[in-house]
């Protein structure tokens, strides 16, 4: 069974939700491209510290 990647949606120092990309996706009311988009290096740097960023999640091993 594959993985399925969660990740935190922050704005700032704010956690405004964890889950799929997907269900980021849907509570931003965005495109799966642009949710996965604000976890890139590229956005980081065009932004501020106060805009939105995605953290994936790492799973813990047994």
């Amino acid at each position: 069974m594959k993985a399925t990647n969660e990740y935190a949606l922050y704005q700032g120092d704010t956690l405004l939700k964890i889950g799929t990309a997907d269900e980021l996706a849907a509570f931003q009311q965005v495109n799966r491209k642009t949710i996965l988009f604000y976890a890139t290096p590229a956005y980081q740097k065009r932004t501020s510290e106060k805009s939105l960023r995605m953290i994936r999640l790492e799973e813990e091993e047994e």
